[in-house]
């Protein structure tokens, strides 16, 4: 196999463990405006989708659009209330991210979170410096599992996909990587 020089990472589920966070703000919401609350499972399988999609897809429901932005209102509140507690590393992620600084390898974000949220998340881990570059929902026009982030890294900073490895715990996050034609590396621990 060809040596890897760019890696890329999801977050939630990869980098961080954001479950129990996603969980309690998912849960809170679906109760608090009085729909099923989904279970542990359902919210996982969630976890790399955005959640303008995976709320109305785990309601089983059409949601108007005011609903909508109320529940992705409060859902962002309590995730912020919440993450300076509970978000934190997996088991050696921080070493593997000072190793691939020291090789020069070149390390992205791809995420389905917004902007803001990615870089508060970094900021509060302390990694942010170990990425060359974040790619967010709020910076494409199509999500996981189309390929279009992964193709933006490539445009914005001249990759080779040959030379590339998408490393993710969700379905999306590889087929994504596939749809790319870049390396794919499945995470069990998300």
């Amino acid at each position: 196999m060809m040596e890897m020089e760019n890696y890329i990472f999801d977050f939630d589920g990869t980098l961080a463990d954001s479950e129990q966070c996603n969980m309690i703000a998912t849960q809170y919401v679906f109760q608090h405006q009085g729909y099923k609350v989904p279970n542990a499972e359902q919210i996982t399988y969630y976890m790399s989708v955005l959640i303008e999609k995976s709320f109305p897809l785990m309601i089983g429901e059409t949601v108007d659009s005011t609903t909508l932005d109320e529940l992705l209102t409060t859902f962002r509140s309590i995730y912020q209330q919440i993450e300076q507690d509970i978000l934190h590393f997996f088991l050696n992620i921080e070493e593997v991210l000072q190793t691939l600084q020291e090789q020069k390898k070149r390390c992205f974000v791809l995420s389905s979170k917004k902007t803001d949220v990615l870089k508060r998340n970094l900021e509060i881990l302390k990694v942010a410096t170990f990425f060359e570059d974040t790619i967010v929902s709020d910076r494409v026009t199509h999500y996981k599992p189309d390929p279009a982030g992964i193709f933006q890294i490539q445009k914005e900073h001249t990759i080779q996909l040959e030379k590339t490895v998408m490393i993710g715990d969700a379905i999306f996050d590889l087929q994504m990587g596939k749809a790319a034609g870049v390396h794919t590396c499945a995470v069990t621990w998300g």
